[in-house]
């Protein structure tokens, strides 16, 4: 018995062994050799950009990692703070929720293409004056949504708040209060950045 043991696991051994040295006929294809990539020509900020991108790639990090704008800002990366709002195409857009590639030869503005240090859009100059950031993180969100907001408004788009959808939404603080809702400021700057947006829109804070 301690005979018949001994060679069947000899056996088994040379077998292992002569399995070990069969060469692999496929060796494991590399990570970047698996990814599915696409090009994606953009217009952001006024300028052409072709990029070539893995089709996971979101339009956020295609903006921060691949094109360095880095004003636009990951906060939850799941859609609930809107620090990463942009404008594409006219429309504000959590750009942390949409794939770069859904979104080739569209037009895309983020905070950079709003303004500059010497030429301030008229809501960065309301925000400072109002004191409308803190710490500054959530702003250029805060600041593109409140762009589309403005927007909306004058092209007379109703929101959840509107009373008659028939009627052109009247500036309030509701209303200005509803449309932001998506831009968390965890400083609790909503009063000011308020006021900021209600000077630009035309009345006075």
């Amino acid at each position: 018995m301690l005979i018949a043991g001994s060679a069947c696991a000899a056996g088994s051994g040379f077998a292992l062994e002569a399995q070990a040295q069969v060469p692999n006929p496929r060796p494991p294809a590399s990570q970047e050799a698996l990814m599915a990539t696409s090009q994606v020509t953009l217009t952001v900020n006024g300028q052409s950009q072709t990029l070539s991108l893995d089709n996971r790639t979101s339009l956020l990090d295609a903006l921060r990692e691949h094109l360095r704008l880095t004003g636009t800002k990951k906060g939850c990366d799941h859609g609930q703070c809107g620090a990463c709002t942009v404008l594409l195409d006219g429309r504000r857009i959590n750009s942390c929720l949409t794939l770069a590639v859904l979104h080739d030869g569209a037009q895309v503005t983020t905070i950079e293409g709003l303004g500059t240090p010497e030429k301030l859009h008229p809501l960065q100059a309301a925000f400072i004056k109002h004191d409308g950031y803190q710490c500054g993180y959530c702003t250029p969100g805060q600041i593109c949504s409140a762009t589309a907001v403005l927007d909306e408004l004058k092209a007379g788009m109703p929101s959840h708040v509107s009373a008659d959808l028939n009627v052109r939404p009247l500036l309030s603080a509701e209303e200005l209060r509803e449309r932001m809702s998506g831009n968390i400021c965890r400083c609790g700057a909503y009063s000011n950045i308020i006021d900021a947006i209600t000077e630009v829109a035309g009345r006075p804070a």
